[in-house]
């Protein structure tokens, strides 16, 4: 935890997940003043600042309206905690001069209380949000096997469902429905606000009785390896969520079912995520990794459903 004790502060510079600060020595004539000052230096500004003891949710300025990743609480009238769930930073601010050691301690306590709030309303909104997959997905009829978005991919649907013109994608968690992952028209896709995100995956074909089980990211890129190796293929959804998927899928099949990685090739973004983190999903469960390959002169295709369509366009 940062614990800034003069309080006059100014946004620096962005360092990984965290933000560097430079302090002055300021004194304040509330905590409200010294906080505003502070959450400012992060673009926060207009906030009406409530130092009653309990935990406040605010917008961050460099999320969507109504991400509500920030979070701050006064525990006293001489010291506030404030801080950011989508980055992990924590700092305490106070209305000047030394932080003493009680100071610490209630900050300490109201950043636990923080976080323990926060996650109960977590719990409780995945919970919603389950309640509205399982809803979506019974009502749902089979997808159009016309959909722009499957006619552009040239691909089946799967077992997809459809709702007005939206594909739906069930996501599941220890064997259940708790979310569903949205792909419209333009293949824009989004899960439902709220859900549980990490360790969440769809399927497509059958995991009872393989031999041999895949992991890709999009669901396009699973429908087209299904097309092409007739595998099953568990659908990670993103290459942050590659790992947690690897893992708990390792812990649920027998060991003798083998899982291969299937790897997005990001080779025009920097550090290209897709291989990067597919190798170290791969590692973590002790899998092997498959990378697509490309025509020599090929500037468009980055993961297998890419080439699938490629190779379909070219007649192959």
């Amino acid at each position: 935890m940062t614990v800034i004790k003069a309080e006059k502060t100014r946004h620096d510079k962005r360092r990984g997940h965290g933000l560097s600060h430079e302090s002055e020595c300021h004194h304040y004539n509330s905590i409200e003043q010294a906080l505003g000052d502070a959450l400012a230096a992060y673009g926060i500004t207009g906030l009406e600042i409530c130092a009653d003891g309990t935990v406040h949710r605010f917008d961050t300025a460099d999320k969507a309206k109504g991400n509500r990743n920030g979070w701050y609480v006064c525990p006293s009238l001489e010291v506030a905690v404030y801080g950011f769930w989508h980055t992990g930073e924590q700092h305490t601010v106070t209305t000047g001069g030394k932080a003493d050691p009680a100071a610490a301690a209630v900050a300490r306590l109201a950043a636990q209380r923080a976080r323990e709030q926060r996650d109960a309303e977590r719990r409780v909104q995945q919970a919603k949000t389950a309640e509205q997959a399982r809803r979506w997905w019974v009502m749902a009829g089979a997808a159009d096997p016309s959909h722009p978005y499957l006619t552009k991919k040239r691909l089946a649907a799967h077992g997809l469902r459809q709702r007005d013109s939206m594909l739906l994608v069930p996501l599941f968690y220890d064997g259940e429905l708790v979310n569903i992952e949205r792909i419209y028209p333009d293949g824009a896709k989004k899960a439902l606000f709220g859900g549980r995100a990490k360790g969440v995956a769809g399927v497509v074909g059958k995991l009872a009785g393989a031999e041999r089980v895949l992991i890709a990211e999009g669901w396009a890129t699973a429908a087209a390896l299904f097309e092409a190796m007739s595998l099953p293929v568990v659908v990670a959804r993103n290459a942050d969520n590659l790992e947690a998927v690897a893992r708990r899928l390792r812990q649920r099949l027998p060991d003798d079912v083998a899982i291969t990685r299937a790897a997005d090739d990001d080779r025009f973004t920097d550090g290209n995520p897709g291989a990067t983190k597919a190798r170290l999903a791969a590692l973590a469960i002790g899998a092997k990794v498959l990378i697509p390959t490309f025509c020599a002169d090929c500037q468009r295709c980055t993961d297998f459903a890419d080439v699938a369509l490629c190779r379909k366009e070219c007649g192959l």
